[in-house]
């Protein structure tokens, strides 16, 4: 059984239920609903100050929420490439935690891959242009 911290079953709840297309409609029509009061109350600056502070704060803390949930599912990602990385024969293990590597290492290794994703293409080209030769 997984045990979850409050925190994170209420980021995962509020990120389903924000993400749902109820959660978009109740949004339009409450922001209808407040258009709509706008003669009401002369669309003054108070009335006009209680859509932006209400979006403000819902913004500010979806931020949030979207950072947490991004996180997670990062790292359940990086965990699940690193053990592809490490079942595959043939395969580097030095490949493996790459997310921990400092800008200029990640660049260099990058450079790398590149080169060698270079190479191939080239082989690839010249064994089309010549189907007898070998690869």
């Amino acid at each position: 059984m997984h045990r979850h911290s409050l925190f994170n079953r209420m980021t995962k709840w509020a990120a389903k239920a924000a993400g749902h297309p109820v959660a978009f409609c109740a949004a339009v029509a409450l922001v209808i609903g407040w258009a709509l009061t706008g003669p009401l109350f002369g669309f003054s600056e108070t009335w006009q100050l209680v859509i932006n502070t209400g979006t403000t704060i819902v913004t500010f803390l979806m931020v949030f929420l979207i950072q947490s949930a991004q996180n997670r599912d990062s790292a359940a990602v990086q965990i699940k490439l690193d053990e592809l990385i490490r079942a595959m024969e043939g395969a580097r293990n030095t490949l493996l935690d790459l997310e921990e590597l400092d800008e200029k290492d990640l660049e260099k290794l990058r450079a790398r891959f590149e080169a060698l994703a270079e190479a191939d293409r080239c082989k690839t080209q010249q064994s089309s242009r010549n189907p007898a030769a070998p690869e």
